[in-house]
């Protein structure tokens, strides 16, 4: 599953966009500082993520949305078309994303 996979279950899974939860977290006072446990724990008791979605939250809130270019095209299944992610909800991605 390709890390904009991930982002697009989390909104799939919680009703919210990753930005919407960017938005909450940082409201909560989570930022690059704070460690995952918190995080975790967070979106596990008020939005049911497991821990593989909710630690690509912990991603997007400690580091942003850019991610290495490691997976970029790779034709893996761990693929992604760029290094950055779409934050702003799977049904407004553009095509050309």
């Amino acid at each position: 599953m390709s890390f904009q996979a991930y982002l697009d279950a989390v909104e799939t899974k919680t009703g919210l966009t990753p930005r919407q939860l960017l938005d909450l977290a940082t409201e909560k006072g989570f930022g690059p500082d704070t460690k995952a446990t918190p995080i975790v724990e967070w979106l596990r008791d008020d939005y049911g993520l497991g821990r593989g979605h909710a630690m690509a939250m912990v991603h997007v809130i400690t580091k942003g949305p850019q991610i290495s270019d490691k997976h970029v095209n790779s034709g893996g299944t761990h693929s992604d078309p760029s290094d950055r992610l779409w934050l702003d909800g799977k049904d407004s991605m553009p095509a050309d994303w």
